[in-house]
């Protein structure tokens, strides 16, 4: 997901986003750890769109706290 469509969101948004990409990310893993996973890469990519769910968070709740 890319950071302008994150943007967008509001916070209760982002908190739910991360949460979903958490879940996608475990259930990943556990298919790297049962020999199933066929794109590697994949975990990679949603361990960066975990971050920068997180980063813009932090942004919006700094951006709340400072108003």
């Amino acid at each position: 997901m890319k950071a302008s469509e994150l943007r967008q969101k509001d916070v209760a948004g982002l908190e739910k986003e991360i949460s979903e990409l958490l879940k996608a990310h475990f259930g990943l893993r556990m298919q790297k750890a049962t020999q199933q996973l066929g794109n590697t890469s994949a975990l990679g990519k949603t361990r960066r769109d975990i971050a920068r769910a997180k980063t813009i968070l932090a942004e919006k709740k700094k951006e709340g706290a400072a108003k």
